[in-house]
């Protein structure tokens, strides 16, 4: 078992990257993990409260980011070429860190 201070991000080679880049991959692999790995959708009753909202936005932001991951790949285009990619991923990381306290368990 790897310690669980340690955070493998699957979506970024050994190669230098930004802090900025990394802060983005990290914190989507957080909800990756979360979600693949730990089971995080089938974990809670989402149906209580206002739960079923907050998984639909995980659903949505795990969504977009795989897609985001499966193009950049496929097209091997670095995002910072993309036009409005930068604005795009700064919207969808606010929205997952206004999320953080349901990435539990």
């Amino acid at each position: 078992m790897q310690p669980a201070n340690i955070l493998r991000i699957d979506t970024l080679d050994e190669s230098w990257s930004d802090k900025d880049n990394v802060m983005l991959h990290a914190c989507f692999q957080l909800l990756t993990d979360c979600i693949e790995k730990e089971g995080l959708l089938t974990h809670w009753d989402w149906t209580a409260d206002q739960r079923g909202d907050v998984k639909i936005e995980l659903e949505t932001l795990y969504s977009w980011w795989k897609q985001r991951v499966q193009r950049d790949q496929a097209d091997g285009i670095d995002w910072i070429w993309t036009p409005g990619q930068h604005e795009e991923d700064n919207m969808m990381l606010t929205r997952l860190v206004k999320l953080r306290g349901y990435l539990w368990t």
